[in-house]
């Protein structure tokens, strides 16, 4: 299973950068998980947006979602597509409610029904694995400030697992749901002291303290301003982790 960084920016996009978005591959399936402000280019910047068998949506904060708008309209408009050549429909795999909440989205920008008929939209709950190529999906829920959900990547014939974080506060859910990943892919978006409540993010120190708990292979940090000293992050995540932690970096390629 190979991860490649799209975008790890939090709710602003870094300079020249773009926010959530992380393609996951097997020789079989690409997956996009996540699809935030500015991924769509990210992603044609590595391989063809036809390409993609399916994306998951962890929650439905723009940094997280709103480049399915732009993906929608190329596959519904591009001149590339024609009754001989129609476009895919990829699987877009969103949280219970998701349907509506997609409708919403297109209807501020035009036709509400962009977003449904671009894709083959399915729902999940928590409770409940879903399948998408060669990819079993898992979900837990993670405190947040609306309804979110950390994912978890195993593939038929791969031993690795990925684990995604989304957005979160500390949490033990995320814990015990990581427990073992080759691979956690954390938030870190707050400084040391930015932990007034409510709480719907991690510092640092507490994102490499949820991954020594979690006994992770690799903890990669994601969600972090380029506003921030990020080493100073890296080195506090790196403390509390116990072993080395990586920043995400856009284009950074991870084999799980």
């Amino acid at each position: 299973m190979q991860i490649t960084i799209l975008g790890k920016s939090p709710s602003w996009a870094d300079t020249g950068g773009a926010c959530s978005g992380y393609l996951v591959e097997t020789a079989g399936t690409k997956l996009l998980v996540d699809c935030g402000s500015g991924v769509f280019g990210k992603l044609r910047e590595r391989i063809d947006y036809a390409e993609i068998d399916a994306i998951v949506i962890s929650h439905f904060h723009g940094d997280h979602c709103l480049d399915l708008m732009p993906y929608a309209y190329a596959l519904t408009y591009s001149p590339r597509w024609s009754a001989a050549n129609p476009a895919p429909r990829p699987r877009l795999i969103v949280p219970a409610g998701g349907k509506d909440l997609l409708r919403q989205i297109a209807s501020l920008f035009g036709p509400g029904d962009t977003i449904v008929e671009a894709f083959e939209v399915s729902e999940y709950e928590p409770e409940h694995a879903a399948q998408a190529g060669d990819f079993e999906l898992r979900f837990c829920p993670v405190p947040h400030f609306i309804p979110t959900f950390a994912i978890s990547a195993t593939a038929a014939g791969e031993k690795g697992r990925f684990t995604f974080g989304a957005d979160c506060g500390p949490n033990q859910e995320l814990i015990d749901f990581a427990q073992g990943s080759d691979i956690l892919l954390i938030e870190s978006t707050l400084r040391a002291g930015d932990d007034a409540e409510p709480r719907g993010h991690l510092t640092a120190a507490e994102a490499g303290a949820h991954g020594r708990a979690a006994k992770v292979g690799q903890l990669v940090l994601t969600h972090i301003s380029d506003e921030l000293d990020q080493a100073v992050s890296v080195a506090e995540a790196s403390e509390a982790f116990g072993g080395e932690v990586t920043l995400a970096s856009e284009g950074a390629v991870f084999q799980c």
